[in-house]
């Protein structure tokens, strides 16, 4: 897949694109609109990304601001910490989900603690994006969803878009984003095509109800909305109508809107791909229940991946929450009164 042929998505103007192709609009608007952001990563340059998120852009920028590195994440990540103090933007690439936890001791030790560590004077602007998510036939290594491990490490901001429009807007925000920012881009949504009208930066942490609804309220995220959007239209047939929260920052968290969806159904089911056990939907299921317990006609129930690792591409639609495990989650919510 390429990139390099996508519409310019000027300002105001409405343009057809792959969610892979606002991506890489958004990166290169960012570089010609400040010069101090750079892209860096394994294969980013001459070849554009193994997802060609970044095509183009090495031919436009050049090597000093469109950088190949060695196949070293930790090292990738150690040097854009040195980058972001003394004054520079960049936006690192860690090629797969799996593949970036030799970053992690960076993460978690320097990047999420330096804004603290030095009392607010030294800010880390930088933009960290892992291709993440299952539903592409990948092998291990390929297809984890590893947002808890971020999400619950102070200091970072986690930011996941679901839409061509948010895919462009929200990497926007994170790059502009004084605060690091770990992007999460679901990679089965790379190919998803839409009409986006580029505009000003939206504030991150504000989540979207995509889809009113009186019966329940599905919250979600990610690769998660698509098939949360078909739940609801096939729960029709059973006379539900259900809400979807498209949470979009999982931290900071909006509390506001989550509140307020839940509420209004009086019932609550939490959906994503990550593992069950200690994955975002404990935490967003403790607290929708801490904030409206006595609006809740039922327990928050959760649809997620199983608490195995990742299994092999002939078992992921299995594994993977459905339209069908959704449905049965919403049927058993009408019966625990």
């Amino acid at each position: 897949m390429s990139t390099a042929t996508a519409p310019a998505a000027a300002s105001g103007a409405t343009t057809s694109l792959t969610m892979a192709q606002a991506l890489n609009t958004a990166l290169r608007d960012a570089m010609r609109e400040d010069p101090t952001v750079l892209v860096m990563g394994e294969d980013v340059g001459t070849l554009g990304g193994v997802f060609r998120i970044t095509d183009g852009l090495a031919a436009e920028f050049g090597a000093d601001r469109c950088l190949d590195t060695p196949l070293a994440e930790a090292g990738i990540l150690g040097s854009a910490v040195g980058m972001a103090m003394y004054g520079l933007r960049p936006v690192v690439e860690l090629q797969f989900d799996a593949f970036a936890y030799p970053a992690f001791e960076q993460l978690l030790s320097h990047v999420a603690k330096m804004r603290n560590r030095t009392a607010g004077r030294l800010p880390l602007p930088i933009t960290i994006r892992i291709p993440y998510g299952g539903g592409i036939g990948g092998v291990e290594h390929h297809s984890d969803s590893s947002e808890a491990y971020y999400a619950h490490t102070p200091g970072l901001h986690v930011l996941t878009p679901a839409t061509v429009a948010d895919g462009y807007g929200m990497l926007r925000a994170a790059i502009a984003s004084d605060d690091p920012v770990v992007f999460l881009e679901p990679k089965r949504l790379y190919w998803s095509k839409d009409e986006i009208t580029p505009g000003p930066v939206e504030p991150i942490g504000r989540a979207v109800v995509r889809r009113q609804g009186t019966s329940a309220t599905l919250l979600t995220y990610g690769p998660s909305l698509p098939v949360c959007l078909e739940a609801a239209e096939v729960a029709r047939a059973e006379g539900w109508d259900l809400a979807v929260v498209d949470l979009r920052s999982l931290t900071p968290f909006d509390d506001e809107t989550v509140t307020a969806a839940v509420r209004a159904t009086g019932r609550a089911v939490v959906v994503h791909e990550a593992t069950g056990f200690g994955g975002p939907g404990a935490e967003i299921a403790a607290r929708v229940t801490e904030r409206c317990f006595h609006h809740l006609a039922a327990p928050v129930l959760r649809v997620t991946g199983f608490d195995i690792p990742y299994p092999p591409p002939m078992l992921e639609r299995h594994h993977l929450p459905g339209v069908d495990r959704i449905l049965d989650a919403v049927a058993r919510l009408q019966w625990e009164q």
